[in-house]
């Protein structure tokens, strides 16, 4: 067994990882490590081939590898060491990471502090329980992207997606611009699980049909995907029995979902959020035990690797500073609840009100809303609001309240979506 000591080990080499060295290494921090899985530093933005990434980041758009990229070449220029294929076996309360590689055989590594960027993982046909046979053809939405994208295969010709997620949207334009026919999306939910903007430019623009409120019944096939029935569902989500309709396809693609890869926080006896499947942490983010910090799509999922970005700046800096000393001022610990139409809220709370930067709130909705106002309470007082035309629960929200804003909140802070009367049904 190797033994090393590094003040800062960061479990992940994606985009969060690489944001959250780079912040570190530039908040004084020269001994850090990144353990990742696969064969090179970047993350799921390797296979991500389309464009759109780095708009309030960069201020320009780039490709995923692109982004990928600008981060890696900044972690080589600041000298940060990294280890790939390595796989990471456990961390502890102790911050003590055991992992293994073919070069290094198994090491035990002692850190300071460390920070959990796994990323997420998606839902398979497993979670969802569709009757049917099992039949090749069918994938999720990311396995069939990395299949067409760097590996150069089609998974099929004609396909129905099921689920509305942006990598199923983005893959609907993908499948048609590499010949195949997409014949349907259908997503169980009155609204769509992506970005507006991706609904647009790869459904919309492609003429691509797109069924709210349907979901697949039926797979049929024996050897190969023959094809699925597809019905409406009601207001309880239930299959509504005369409205089914077979489709002929020969491949299926599943968007149902992200999950937070989240078996490592569980080892070390982190809190996980029951709403989110990540870790419960407060504004620096700091998971609930001491020194572990937590950043990116294993805390929660993410539509903007922008934000992800910003979030793993934060925990790459707070790292730093928990290495080199610093305390926070005057802890009180504040509790941070969704209110109403909010689903979750990041933080989960609050470690202090004096803060001489401001706090960034990411919440996401519980259903698309127009004509709102956002607006955060403190023990009923209402500490700020903001309007906004409309929220969708694809759509990550942002709430900022700066240091004055701060100083007025008391034990708990509520956030919470409102409707003005006139707008309400």
């Amino acid at each position: 067994m190797t033994n090393l000591n590094y003040d800062i080990v960061i479990v992940g080499g994606g985009p969060a990882g690489m944001a959250a060295a780079v912040a570190a290494k530039k908040a004084g921090s020269d001994s850090i490590l990144i353990l990742e899985r696969d064969t090179r530093i970047g993350g799921i933005l390797l296979q991500c081939i389309h464009n759109g990434f780095g708009l309030h980041h960069f201020g320009e758009e780039l490709t995923g590898p692109e982004y990928a990229g600008r981060f890696s070449d900044e972690v080589e220029k600041l000298g940060i060491e990294y280890k790939t294929d390595t796989m990471v076996l456990e961390v502890n309360a102790k911050k003590q990471v055991t992992a293994i590689n073919t070069k290094d055989g198994l090491m035990m590594i002692q850190a300071k502090a460390v920070i959990l960027a796994m990323g997420c993982r998606e839902r398979t046909r497993g979670a969802l329980v569709i009757p049917g046979t099992r039949p090749a053809g069918i994938f999720t939405a990311g396995s069939a992207q990395r299949f067409v994208n760097i590996d150069g295969y089609l998974p099929g010709k004609k396909v129905v997606i099921l689920g509305s997620g942006d990598i199923g949207l983005i893959m609907a334009r993908r499948l048609t611009l590499e010949g195949a026919e997409v014949k349907l999306i259908c997503e169980l939910m009155p609204f769509s699980a992506g970005l507006r903007r991706n609904i647009v430019q790869c459904v919309e623009n492609f003429n691509i049909p797109l069924k709210f409120s349907h979901t697949i019944t039926k797979i049929h096939g024996k050897e190969r995907v023959e094809g699925v029935s597809v019905a409406a569902v009601d207001k309880n989500r239930r299959p509504i029995p005369e409205t089914e309709e077979f489709i002929e396809c020969d491949t299926l693609l599943l968007s149902v979902g992200l999950i937070p890869e989240n078996e490592i926080s569980n080892g070390c006896g982190i809190s996980i959020d029951s709403t989110t499947s990540g870790p419960v942490v407060n504004e620096h983010m700091q998971t609930s035990v001491e020194g572990i910090f937590a950043c990116g799509n294993t805390v929660h999922v993410h539509d903007l690797v922008d934000f992800v970005t910003a979030e793993s700046i934060r925990a790459g800096e707070n790292a730093a500073k928990y290495v080199q000393g610093a305390k926070a001022k005057n802890p009180k610990n504040v509790v941070l609840r969704p209110g109403n139409r909010v689903r979750y809220t990041v933080p989960q709370h609050i470690e202090s009100t004096e803060s001489e930067t401001p706090i960034s709130i990411m919440f996401r909705p519980t259903d698309v809303y127009r004509n709102v106002q956002i607006v955060a309470y403190s023990n009923n007082e209402r500490i700020k609001a903001m309007k906004k035309k409309i929220v969708r629960p694809g759509e990550m929200q942002v709430l900022e309240l700066n240091p004055e804003q701060l100083a007025k909140v008391h034990d708990n802070l509520t956030v919470s979506i409102e409707i003005p009367e006139e707008d309400m049904d």
